[in-house]
């Protein structure tokens, strides 16, 4: 095994509000996905909404992932004020979040 070289992964898991709108949630993934071109360390953006049929999203909905070069460029990302300032918008709307950073690991066998 060995970790991928120069790759970050920064998975968020959101549940918003009761009360959010479909409409008010596509707005936020687009300021979200929008960072990717504002931050530079921030390589690339993807996200979804749980189709999971075991029934285990412990009231998540949606995913997001976040694609660095290193644990530093997510320290960037983190304090940049284009993220500073989306953060506080976005997580007023969350009643609960998960965020988990990682270096995706390659098996081999």
């Amino acid at each position: 095994m060995g970790e991928a070289k120069g790759v970050v992964k920064h998975i968020l898991l959101a549940k918003f509000k009761d009360g959010i709108t479909e409409e008010q949630i596509d707005q936020l993934i687009k300021g979200y996905a929008n960072l990717v071109n504002l931050i530079e360390p921030m390589k690339a953006f993807q996200c979804g909404k749980d189709v999971s049929i075991e029934n285990l999203h412990q009231g998540f909905t949606h995913v997001f992932e976040s694609t660095f070069e290193s644990t530093q460029g997510i320290a960037e990302y983190i304090s940049h004020p284009a993220h500073v300032e989306y953060a506080n918008l976005f997580l007023s709307s969350l009643d609960k979040v998960i965020v988990i950073d990682y270096k995706p690991t390659l098996i081999y066998s």
